[in-house]
């Protein structure tokens, strides 16, 4: 499970630095809920992977969420939005009661 996790981190972070598709837009704040569903999912995946660690998941999602806000504002393609992580974190957060589950 620590090797999907990893791999996932991975993944979402490269997708993250590339031109955004064109996707279409079913509503005004599609994009935060898709922030929210990714992170509550990398959330449940790093508790899966750490049953006994769920504050550690959770602190380094957030680092990740900021890293990647960071790193998109660097390049000309993606801008690094604060509510983009905001939205990560209530992603993160509201995966908290998975922890007993996964």
């Amino acid at each position: 499970m620590r090797a999907a996790f990893a791999l996932a981190l991975i993944v979402v972070f490269w997708l993250a630095v590339q031109p955004a598709p064109d996707i279409v837009q079913l509503f005004s704040w599609q994009d935060k809920a898709e922030h929210a569903l990714l992170f509550a999912a990398l959330a449940a995946l790093g508790f899966a992977a750490w049953p006994q660690r769920a504050a550690a998941v959770v602190v380094g999602l957030l680092a990740y969420g900021a890293a990647m806000e960071v790193a998109q504002s660097f390049t000309a393609f993606r801008v690094g939005d604060p509510w983009d992580w905001l939205a990560d974190a209530v992603g993160t957060l509201a995966a908290l009661p998975l922890r007993r589950r996964c």
